[in-house]
């Protein structure tokens, strides 16, 4: 597994970047793997559906790329990049809790086929700074 930076019981990844929504964009993949950080997860608790959207879907930056549901609240993911949905990760869909059980990993949500740059995203450690002030 990847370098990981700890934020109390968060854990992030070095290889990511990250949006302030707690989104998650694997910058060495093409076409380019998103999912929910290990703090956007623990906030959730149990996810038990996860609505992914169609293969095929135009996203933007900041447009709802899915729809979380847990024991606790909906809330929903945010494209962290322009682009087109070429994959959704259909486990998920089907087992939802690994949303939970593994964030960076199985647990991803969709593949885009970036347009554009991935401005705006924050490195590990500068994710890891904004957890913490979550924190206090």
């Amino acid at each position: 597994m990847a370098e990981s930076i700890a934020v109390g019981k968060n854990l992030i990844r070095k290889d990511l970047l990250y949006t302030k929504t707690h989104e998650w964009v694997d910058q060495a993949e093409s076409p380019t793997r998103i999912g929910i950080s290990d703090y956007a997860q623990r906030s959730l608790h149990d996810v038990v559906y996860v609505e992914l959207p169609k293969v095929g879907t135009r996203v933007k930056k900041g447009s709802t790329l899915c729809t979380l549901e847990s024991i606790k609240a909906v809330a929903e993911a945010y494209s962290p990049v322009d682009g087109t949905i070429v994959a959704i990760n259909e486990e998920v869909g089907d087992s939802p809790e690994l949303v939970n059980k593994d964030p960076y990993g199985r647990g991803w949500l969709v593949k885009v086929d970036v347009k554009g740059s991935k401005e705006g995203l924050l490195a590990a450690d500068d994710y890891a700074e904004f957890v913490k002030r979550l924190a206090k």
